[in-house]
């Protein structure tokens, strides 16, 4: 075991002097091969594609986000006898301290409302959202209804009741993946 442990440390240590440092990877999102081939299709679609013609869309998405911590380990440098200094510490709340989510849309000419979702995001709470929000600033905004409503694939978009009535409001919708 000793001897393992020594090895660990040269090893480190040569990493170290190499220019090495440890630290956490970055995190993304897991694509699927589908995904992949999505992305590709959709930015070979409008890869000639003009400022005027991005100036045609209106973006959207939701988002979650923590109220009192970092989603989660984080890592600090310090000195030995520094552990329980201020500046070293993280905080903790029980039960995590809550978190919020949200939804909003902007375009080049405006910026939607931000909306605060009390529940988790279905299709239902989606068409309530799309109707009260998406139709009055598509038409404020694209008056002529040259304007593309651009939203991903979370399943809750893709739902019947939403698709048709995206389709009865004639409101062009655009699927980033």
């Amino acid at each position: 075991i000793a001897g393992c442990l020594i090895w660990q440390k040269q090893i480190s240590h040569t990493l170290h002097c190499m220019g090495y440092g440890s630290q956490r990877s970055v995190r993304t999102p897991l694509l699927s091969a589908v995904t992949k081939i999505k992305h590709l299709q959709f930015t070979q679609e409008h890869k000639d594609w003009t400022v005027e013609h991005w100036k045609t869309v209106i973006w959207s998405n939701e988002s979650h986000f923590q109220l009192h911590h970092a989603d989660g380990r984080v890592r600090i440098w310090q000195k030995q006898h520094e552990s329980m200094h201020p500046t070293c510490m993280s905080t903790t709340l029980q039960a995590g301290g809550g978190s919020v989510m949200v939804w909003g849309m902007f375009s080049w000419h405006d910026l939607g409302p931000l909306i605060h979702m009390e529940q988790r995001l279905n299709s239902t709470i989606y068409l309530s959202i799309i109707a009260d929000q998406v139709h009055p600033i598509m038409l404020m905004v694209y008056p002529n209804g040259d304007g593309f409503f651009q939203q991903d694939n979370a399943p809750c978009h893709g739902a019947h009741i939403v698709q048709e009535w995206f389709q009865e409001h004639e409101i062009i919708v655009t699927q980033s993946q």
